[in-house]
Parts: C-alpha cells; structure tokens; sequence
C-alpha cells in the first residue's frame, strides 16, 4: 500500500505546470505581482507558505490507530495551513519569507517556523497528547475546520503563552463587530469602557522563546490578534457566479488567510488568485513523518512547496468554502471593516457575508470556539473530510 501511495504521489508531484506568463494582477494573501517581471516573487511567497500534507509512518494515534493519513487527512492539513499562517502573520509578519531566516538571531524565524512544526501542527514524539494529529480522536465523528482549530488551541497551551490568539467563527453568514471586540478585549462592557484589569500573563517558556512570550504580553494587552473564520456556502451545486468577483477581492485584503474549500471529496488551501483561476496549496502528497533533529529543530525541506503553485477554475470550485482572516491589532480589524464594507457596494458582485455592528435580536447565541462542546460544535456548519463523501452542511 505505501508504495501504490508513493507511486501515485510521485506522480502528482512532477505533473505541475509553470505560472502563466500573464500582465493580469497575481494576488496572494493580500500581496500583488507582475507575473512577468516577478515570477520569482511569486515562487518565494509561495514557498514561503507552511505547506501540510498526508504523512505516512508516524507513530499509531491513540497507541492503536492510524499511522498515515492519506486518504481522508486533507481537511485537516487544509486546516493546519490556515492555522499556521495565522501563527507566521502573528508572530513573523505576512512579508517574512524563508530567505530571510537567519539562524543567529534568538527570535529568528527558523525558530519561530521550528516552534510551530513541532509544537502546534505536527507530531512531536515527546508530547504526543499535545498534537494536533492525536488530537483527532478527541473529536466526534467527522473533522470540521472548527474542530481543528478549536481543539488545537485547547490542547496546546503554548498557544495561551505565546501566541494569545481569539478565535472567532462567524455564524449564519454575519460578522458581529461587537461580538469579536467583546471577545478580543474581554475586560471591556458592552459599551466599550474598562470592566476589568487586562488578564494576567501566563508561565513564561524556557528557551529562546521566553522573549517572544514577553513580547506577546506587551502586544495583546489591550487586543488579543484575532484569527476570524467564515464558514460559507456560495452557491447549491456549484459556486453562484455572482460571488466570483467578491471571494476574488477577498484576496487582496492585507488580512487574508486564504480559503479553504476545493472539489467534492478533496480539499485544497486557496491563497490567491490570478485572473479566472485560484491559486492553492495541495496536501495530497505523502510524505514521511519527520523526527525533530537533536537539536530539537525540524527539517524545513518537507514543509514548503517547492514547485510552482496549483491552479484552478474558479467556477470549479465547490461552493462550500471557510474564508480566514487575520487582524493583529484593533486598528486592523477596523482597517477590515471599512474594507469589507466598501466591498459590499462593490459593482459586478454580491457580498457573501454582512458585517453588523450589534448582534440582531433573532440571532444565534454567540459562539466561543474554546469552550465548544464536541456535540454543539459538531452540529454547526462544517466541511467534511476528503475522500470518502462530499462536503456537507448541516443545519442546527
């Protein structure tokens, strides 16, 4: 079986076409190109990305379970990508790439892109409660976006120390502007004016990242850098060509996290687009599990893609898709609401979702991504896994 796995990966691997020589714009995560005079921009900013895919040959999750994910992993990897650039964006900023890795510096981005691989979105022998493939188990029945996300920042407690992230799913097609304020800076009332002292800091880690963990304490005192996730569907069977132009413009935000989404039965990371066509991330490559070195880091090789970039139709695309957006600071988050907002006046496109103030009398409850129930969360809009049944949603 691994090696039918390994040829056919292989084979998936080489057959990749080179960027189309375009004068049409490229966006990737809020960044333009020239594809004729920046292609090799283009090709560092893409592999610049975090790129998850099947693994084969890690230990067994659960002691008893599974030793590869191939053939139904690609939600989850999907879901650590878009986790993992919400970590880069938070602690390296969206412009660092790899070629500006310098492994002097204490807080360096090796060290950062280290941390993240072994302690938050791979497997890491030394603790393996704390991982997010073992996490896997925790969850009832099918793997949903949310429950990727909110069970790996449940589990890891680094992310309290380090990263401090809130995380927020906007429900029923709206974004409630107090609800995330409410959320990022929960020392504050309804109204706005303080309730309470800012949270006290958590242990501090050993290591070279104590000073990445001091500096978070300073960064998110009054706002907590907020990952936001909109699940959406655009259309029944396919994509309602009237939301091409919005998810198109969705791109160009400074604050994209790209979307995840794909075909029936197979997931992708979406990170751009470049005229008609949706640029992505795939993770149906297998690869083997990687072991930290004895120096604890990991082998960066396996974790960035190095060919050029996948492309596909945007009418191809299933109309179930989770959008992801990161706003490090209050500023931020209103610099995306005066965006978003403009883009709802937008000709040529309707708005996929509604940006309100104040949560609408008939509206759910709100929904903390921490705290959720496996059951609540299970029953929520969700995005099933690859191959064995389409992408789904069910109704509360």
């Amino acid at each position: 079986l691994d090696h039918t796995t390994l040829t056919y990966d292989t084979l998936r691997y080489g057959d990749f076409d080179d960027f189309p020589e375009t004068s049409e714009p490229v966006w990737i995560l809020g960044k333009d190109f020239n594809a004729l005079t920046e292609k090799d921009d283009i090709l560092s900013d893409v592999t610049s990305r975090l790129w998850f895919t099947y693994r084969k040959n890690f230990p067994p999750i659960g002691g008893t379970g599974p030793t590869s994910d191939t053939g139904w992993g690609c939600m989850l990897r999907c879901g650590q990508m878009i986790l993992g650039e919400a970590l880069v964006c938070r602690h390296l900023g969206r412009d660092c790439t790899v070629n500006q890795i310098n492994p002097c510096q204490e807080i360096s981005p090796l060290s950062v892109y280290s941390h993240l691989k072994t302690n938050c979105v791979e497997y890491y022998p030394s603790c393996p409660r704390e991982t997010v493939l073992n996490i896997i188990r925790l969850a009832l029945g099918k793997l949903t976006v949310l429950n990727i996300i909110r069970l790996a920042l449940r589990k890891l407690t680094v992310f309290d120390s380090w990263s401090r992230l809130a995380v927020h799913v906007a429900m029923d097609n709206t974004v409630v502007t107090e609800e995330i304020k409410r959320l990022c800076m929960p020392w504050l009332d309804y109204g706005g004016a303080a309730c309470a002292e800012p949270p006290g800091w958590m242990p501090k880690h050993n290591g070279c990242l104590e000073g990445a963990c001091a500096l978070a304490e300073e960064e998110t005192a009054l706002w907590k850098p907020l990952v936001l996730l909109i699940p959406l569907r655009l259309g029944l069977s396919d994509i309602n060509k009237a939301y091409i132009e919005t998810l198109k413009q969705c791109f160009q935000l400074p604050q994209s996290l790209g979307v995840i989404g794909g075909k029936p039965n197979s997931a992708h990371y979406f990170i751009g687009y470049v005229g008609e066509e949706l640029i992505y991330l795939d993770p149906h490559t297998t690869q083997p599990a990687v072991e930290p070195c004895e120096d604890s880091q990991v082998p960066d090789d396996t974790y960035h893609c190095q060919h050029p970039p996948c492309r596909m139709h945007i009418c191809e695309i299933d109309p179930s898709i989770a959008v992801g957006f990161f706003c490090r600071t209050e500023d931020d988050f209103d610099d995306w609401c005066v965006r978003i907002r403009k883009l709802s006046h937008t000709r040529g496109g309707l708005p996929m979702f509604e940006l309100v103030d104040c949560q609408p009398s008939n509206f759910a409850c709100s929904v903390d991504v921490l705290n959720l129930t496996p059951d609540f969360s299970d029953r929520l809009e969700r995005f099933f896994d690859s191959e064995d049944e389409e992408f789904e949603i069910l109704s509360l």
